[in-house]
């Protein structure tokens, strides 16, 4: 198969960029978008070309960093993939690609199509968490945990932190993303004992990093490689309105 590339290369942080043409010739249907990409390196570093910087790791749909634009759209127009579950087979050979990085204030450019995602990491680290004493493991069923609460959280935690909810959205808003993380400790009873300190801080954290708030188009939903619901943006607002509210009134 063969394609014909338009990459966005941008040498650094604040340096202009560009969309260069790269011509894909002979790719197998099987590649990955990755691998294809890798082909393409080759051969650039080959002809003594500088090759397109992008960022991966698992390349099994589990880790979330292979955060590319395509076409428009995060991670491709297939639904329920990421960039390195998405395969050339489902283009047409001949096809003309536009790949850029995701774009958001919040994820500046660190080189062609790497962004910077630590903002997520902050947001975590603000309150993605629970606070346990540690020892001996404890039996498994020393807290029951309700089925639909566990499929639940189940479905919440599925969440890869890739990004692409914000590059979808006109908005950079990062709610679906929090959403899920607040939801997936939310849901359960370990949970529970710092579940409105956890929302607080996360969602202050989420606007402090310049994330857009959310205004209900659900592209976010429909970009995310693993299909969150947005159902959990709506828990997320209940349960900060009611910290708040709880909080102001603990002042003194």
């Amino acid at each position: 198969m063969n394609f014909t590339l338009k990459v966005w290369r941008q040498p650094g942080p604040g340096a202009q960029g560009a969309i260069h043409t790269y011509e894909a010739r002979d790719i197998p249907s099987e590649a990955s978008f990755l691998e294809m990409l890798d082909i393409v390196n080759e051969r650039l570093i080959r002809d003594g070309g500088e090759p397109i910087h992008f960022d991966h790791d698992c390349r099994e749909g589990i880790c979330g960093s292979c955060s590319l634009t395509i076409n428009g759209i995060p991670h491709g127009r297939e639904r329920g993939v990421t960039t390195c579950q998405l395969h050339m087979r489902k283009f047409a050979d001949g096809d003309t690609i536009w790949i850029e990085p995701f774009r958001a204030n919040p994820f500046p450019v660190v080189r062609d199509l790497i962004v910077d995602r630590s903002a997520f990491d902050r947001i975590i680290a603000a309150g993605g968490y629970i606070d346990v004493r540690t020892g001996s493991a404890v039996d498994a069923n020393a807290i029951p945990v309700a089925k639909d609460a566990a499929d639940a959280a189940f479905d919440a935690a599925a969440c890869i932190g890739c990004g692409a909810c914000v590059a979808a959205c006109k908005n950079a808003s990062a709610m679906l993303f929090v959403s899920a993380k607040v939801s997936h400790l939310g849901h359960l009873p370990q949970g529970q004992p710092e579940r409105d300190k956890r929302v607080l801080a996360m969602v202050r954290r989420m606007d402090a990093e310049g994330f857009g708030n959310c205004t209900n188009q659900y592209e976010c939903e429909a970009a995310c490689p693993k299909e969150i619901s947005v159902d959990h943006i709506a828990r997320m607002n209940r349960d900060f309105a009611g910290a708040v509210m709880r909080e102001q009134f603990a002042a003194p």
